[in-house]
C-alpha cells in the first residue's frame, strides 16, 4: 500500500533501519525488525550506504520486512546510478513487493564532489521514477534547518516544492531537536505552496557523543534544554541515556501537538532503547501476540 494513502487518514508512526555491512550476519537485524513489528508501525524504511554500498543487503532486508507483513519504504539515490541501473534496481524491489520509494540525492562517497550518475539532484530522480514507475509511492527528504550544503532557506524550500511538483507525495525530515524552529519552517513551506504531508524524523537522544556527532554532521542546532542535559550528564552515560529518553518522549509529544503528519524514529538498529521510548510515550502499545 502507498504510504501516501495511509497518511491521508491518520498520523503515521514508523521506524528506520539500515542493513549491516557485508561481513556481518543479517540475523540480529531480522530479530530487531520482528520486535519492532510488535509496535504495529505503519511502515519501516531501510537505507543503504553512500555510493550504493549494501544495496544488495538492503533488498534482502526489504524483502524480510514485507514477508513480516509490514509496509516497507526503500531508499533510492542518485549516487553512481544511470537510468538503466535504476530501472533494473527498482524492478528488483518491485519483485519483492515494494510499493514505496524514498528518492534522495544521497551522500557523496569520500573524495567525490558529484553523483557520478545520470541525476544530479533528487528532484530529477523523483521525476524519473514518477514517469517510469507511476504505480509507486514516492517520498522525499526535507530539512527544517535547511540542508547543510544549501546556502539559503529560501533555496532549500524551493527545492522541496520542485520535488513535490515532480511527484513526491510526502516528505520525511532530517533530525531536528528544535520543535519551535521546525514549526516556523512548516509555516513557511505551507505559505510557499508545499502541501504534501510532512513526517518528523526523530533521532533518539541516547548518547552524548551521538547527539553532538549527528547534530554537527547535519548542521542541526542543539536547543537549550538538550544542551543542559549534555552539560549535566555528558560524563555519565547511563544518567545521560535516562534523561535523553525522557527528552525524546517529550519531543514526540511536542511534534504531535505541533500538527505534523507522522513520527519516524531513526532506530540505528537499536531495539531496546527505542522500545523504552515508544513504551514510555504511550504512542503505540506492543502486540503481545506477536512478541
Amino acid at each position: 500500500m502507498r504510504i501516501a494513502d495511509i497518511i491521508k487518514n491518520k498520523m503515521t508512526f514508523s521506524f528506520e533501519i539500515f542493513p549491516p555491512k557485508n561481513d556481518q550476519p543479517l540475523e540480529p537485524l531480522t530479530e530487531v525488525i520482528g520486535k519492532l513489528k510488535t509496535f504495529n508501525p505503519d511502515f519501516i524504511s531501510c537505507t543503504y550506504g553512500a555510493g550504493g554500498t549494501n544495496r544488495g543487503r538492503s533488498l534482502e532486508i526489504c524483502e524480510t520486512i514485507k514477508k513480516m507483513d509490514v509496509e516497507c519504504l526503500t531508499n533510492m539515490t542518485c549516487i553512481g546510478n544511470t537510468k538503466e541501473d535504476l530501472k533494473r534496481y527498482i524492478d528488483e524491489y518491485i519483485g519483492v513487493g515494494i510499493e514505496n520509494i524514498m528518492a534522495l540525492r544521497g551522500d557523496f562517497p569520500e573524495g567525490a564532489e558529484q553523483t557520478n550518475g545520470d541525476f544530479a539532484h533528487a528532484d530529477s530522480l523523483i521525476a524519473f521514477i514518477r514517469s517510469e514507475f507511476p504505480q509507486l509511492g514516492i517520498s522525499c527528504a526535507c530539512y527544517p534547518e535547511r540542508h547543510i550544503q544549501c546556502p539559503t532557506t529560501e533555496e532549500d524550500i524551493a527545492h522541496l516544492k520542485i520535488k513535490q511538483n515532480n511527484g513526491a507525495e510526502l516528505a520525511i525530515s532530517q533530525l531536528c531537536y528544535d520543535v519551535d524552529e521546525f514549526s516556523r519552517w512548516l509555516s513557511r513551506i505551507r505559505k510557499a505552496g508545499v502541501t504534501i504531508p510532512i513526517v518528523a524524523g526523530i533521532m533518539p537522544v541516547i548518547s552524548a557523543n551521538g547527539v553532538k556527532r549527528m547534530s554537527l554532521f547535519n548542521g542541526c542546532s542543539i536547543p537549550k534544554e538538550l544542551a543542559r542535559i549534555l552539560g549535566k550528564y555528558e560524563n555519565s552515560p547511563e544518567d545521560f541515556k535516562k534523561a535523553g529518553k525522557e527528552y525524546t518522549v517529550n519531543l514526540l509529544y511536542r511534534y504531535i501537538n505541533a500538527g505534523f503528519n507522522g513520527m519516524h524514529i531513526f532506530t540505528l538498529n537499536k531495539y531496546d532503547d527505542v522500545a523504552d521510548i515508544v513504551t514510555m510515550s504511550g504512542i503505540r502499545s506492543q502486540d503481545i501476540q506477536l512478541g
